[in-house]
């Protein structure tokens, strides 16, 4: 179907309709919170243009989960943890499903959800961006969240009694866009990193936050270079990557294991910046040494065709099918055969040679597919995650 026919509301009663499952930890969605561990179908919200229903589920959350609709909206729900603090952070989601109220008429093509932040392509290119405060780059405010509630009542009123309130809560030319980053000194002490890795599976995502306002940001239409579109987005746990027309990945948010892939830890880049992805494929250690059996192993690269986040780490290819790795190591979700941290983007040695078509990143671990349709895992494995059978971390790609 063509923008224009969805716009309008036309549809072919011939066309399959998609059906929404879901299943694991949604509260908000059962009275008890309890989590779903079987797959229950999520029902399509009604809305003002007929004949609109699911075309693609984008990702869940902590706690919600996103998906687009066939006329190119986005849909969310399941809200909040047991204080509420999901809710907030992630964007005043409500507990079932809606149109979530984008400030913009494009087609939403594309979507993506980290641990409290979401983040969504048009069909022109542009990017909204909106959730926890630090997720979000400075960008153009397009709507305050009381123009956001002011909406959802208006949208309410037309519908029906049923929603329920929102409460409490590139340029072809490779130009870095400049914007402000907070450094920490970039030479972490070995006891300073030993610490830091052995609170961060205790201690993963787990910061405090006061149910405020501040931390929240309404969507927000994000700033790139001029004449830059992106296509697709992927959100980690709180860093974002996007992928433009012409292959360049651009990066914002939290990179303090060097998941941003700009060569140090940064703890917050505020602005998009751009990733120097094609120009880095040999193996970099921590240090920024090069490992010198890898040496051979380089391999040059005219631009990026696929992106992925976890939690902490993020993984793209090449369009020559090459992986490349950088961020947190802590599990070998980087697959370079040790727990070190990539700070720049790393090809993953053991899959030198062998194209990948395809790739996904979990919180601890990565899975890609290959373009012989072999699937190859690495990372951490304490709940079989990886499939193999067993529930040991690989640091090797199995």
């Amino acid at each position: 179907m063509n923008g224009d026919a969805k716009r309008n509301g036309v549809i072919d009663k011939n066309e399959k309709q998609n059906e929404v499952l879901m299943w694991g930890y949604f509260p908000g969605i059962a009275e008890q919170r309890s989590s779903l561990t079987s797959p229950a179908s999520v029902r399509f919200p009604e809305t003002e243009v007929v004949g609109d229903s699911w075309k693609d589920v984008s990702a869940g959350g902590c706690g919600f989960g996103m998906a687009i609709s066939a006329f190119g909206k986005i849909v969310t729900w399941g809200s909040a943890d047991d204080q509420g603090q999901s809710y907030l952070t992630s964007g005043k989601h409500g507990e079932t499903p809606d149109i979530y109220p984008l400030p913009t008429a494009d087609l939403i093509v594309q979507a993506a959800a980290g641990w409290a932040h979401c983040v969504s392509v048009t069909d022109k290119g542009g990017v909204y961006a909106w959730g926890w405060k630090e997720c979000v780059p400075s960008g153009n405010l397009t709507r305050s969240w009381t123009g956001i509630q002011n909406c959802e009542v208006e949208t309410s009123s037309k519908q029906s009694s049923r929603l329920i309130g929102q409460g409490s809560p590139q340029s072809h030319t490779p130009k870095c866009t400049s914007g402000s980053m907070s450094c920490p000194n970039d030479k972490l002490s070995e006891d300073g990193t030993t610490k830091r890795r052995k609170f961060a599976s205790q201690q993963e995502f787990d910061l405090p936050i006061a149910a405020d306002e501040t931390l929240s940001m309404p969507p927000c239409l994000v700033n790139l270079d001029p004449g830059v579109k992106i296509t697709s987005v992927a959100a980690g746990g709180r860093h974002t990557l996007a992928l433009s027309d012409v292959g360049q990945v651009w990066g914002w948010g939290y990179g303090g294991e060097g998941q941003l892939g700009l060569g140090s830890r940064i703890k917050t880049v505020a602005t998009p910046h751009l990733i120097p992805c094609t120009e880095l494929s040999s193996k970099v250690i921590d240090n920024g040494a090069t490992n010198a059996a890898t040496e051979k192993g380089k391999t040059s690269a005219s631009y990026i065709k696929t992106i992925a986040c976890g939690g902490r780490h993020s993984v793209v290819i090449t369009d020559a099918g090459v992986l490349l790795a950088f961020g947190w190591g802590q599990y070998g979700q980087c697959g370079q055969g040790n727990t070190n941290d990539l700070l720049r983007p790393t090809c993953v040695p053991s899959l030198m040679g062998t194209q990948i078509a395809a790739v996904a990143a979990g919180l601890w671990h990565t899975i890609c597919i290959c373009a012989d349709g072999r699937v190859r895992a690495f990372g951490g494995n304490q709940f079989g995650q990886l499939g193999l059978g067993t529930n040991s971390d690989q640091c090797e790609v199995s």
